[in-house]
């Protein structure tokens, strides 16, 4: 089943130097581990392929049911030296919380996570 991530999680995202910060934080404790096991570093990449130049570390933060991103080379050299509209890296928690994850229909409906309808 395809699921928004924004149906299931909220974030948040700001800056230090380079690297742009996303955490990611499941609405419902009962949906962080759909988050740990689909929300990967490969899927996030490739969400933000040709807009960051970087890598992405992910942290794990099971106590806040959260996720942590550091998506490196994100903001053009940094909010003093950026020509980006953007240097402070705000919207990138938007721009991540369009992305929608495949889970298995037998995750999805044991979890009552709502499903993506376009």
């Amino acid at each position: 089943m395809k699921v928004r991530l924004l149906d299931i999680a909220h974030a948040r995202s700001g800056d230090k130097g380079d690297t742009a910060n996303v955490g990611v934080i499941a609405l419902r404790p009962e949906w962080y581990q759909p988050l740990v096991w689909f929300l990967t570093v490969e899927r996030v990449a490739e969400h933000f392929r040709g807009v960051i130049t970087g890598g992405v570390e992910r942290f794990e933060l099971p106590n806040l049911t959260a996720l942590n991103f550091l998506l490196h080379g994100a903001l053009g050299g940094g909010g003093t030296v950026s020509l980006k509209t953007d240097a402070q890296g705000k919207v990138y928690s938007t721009a991540l919380l369009r992305l929608v994850l495949e889970v298995p229909d037998d995750v999805a409906r044991r979890l009552a996570l709502p499903p993506y309808r376009p």
